[in-house]
């Protein structure tokens, strides 16, 4: 007597394996999405586009610098959102202008006055530093560190200055955030920016 091979366990187990890999798949992008958000995504939408800056180096920022809390102090003193100083929210509002408009430092924990800050500091930084790796380093450790370590041939790895190479060792790890958070961004939210 011949046997009768049955296809139906086989397709049960492909489907419950496809199924299973759907489930996992769509549970890890929803760890990923809570752990990487969008918060305040119709001011860094607004801002970035004013200014000419991809809205997911706005968004690494605010996770690495504040992890989206718009209270959020250092122990330098930077303030909100995007962790602004005093005097480059000074320096900031005298590039735009904006010195009679009636706003202090403290409004900085406002969210909507911090993103338009620290968006337009982004652009400048964009401006005149090209590259994320140097504007997270001109964001962290300042606009002079970083002009004075590109005149520096020993902080440069195949003529690219090298975050591990420059003598402030949080600055490199701040870079390390902002790039991780930064195609984390790209990769999750693809789809929805094209």
């Amino acid at each position: 007597m011949q046997k009768k091979y049955s296809f139906t366990p086989y397709i049960l187990a492909i489907g419950l394996f496809a199924a299973g890999v759907f489930i996992c798949t769509h549970f890890l992008g929803m760890l990923y999405r809570n752990a990487y958000p969008r918060r305040y995504s119709e001011i860094v939408t607004q801002y970035a586009e004013a200014y000419g800056v991809d809205p997911n180096l706005v968004y690494a920022v605010i996770r690495t610098e504040s992890n989206f809390n718009p209270d959020a102090v250092s122990s330098t003193g930077a303030q909100g959102l995007m962790q602004i100083m005093e005097e480059t929210y000074d320096w900031a509002k005298f590039r735009m202008g904006t010195q009679e408009d009636g706003k202090e430092y403290s409004d900085l924990f406002d969210p909507d006055y911090n993103i338009q800050y620290g968006t337009y500091i982004l652009s400048l930084l964009m401006e005149e530093f090209g590259s994320l790796e140097n504007v997270a380093m001109a964001y962290h450790a300042g606009w002079g560190n970083v002009t004075n370590w590109l005149e520096t041939p020993e902080y440069f790895t195949n003529g690219v200055l090298d975050p591990e190479k420059i003598p402030i060792d949080q600055t490199s790890h701040y870079v390390n955030k902002i790039k991780t958070a930064y195609i984390m961004y790209q990769r999750l939210y693809e789809a929805e920016s094209t």
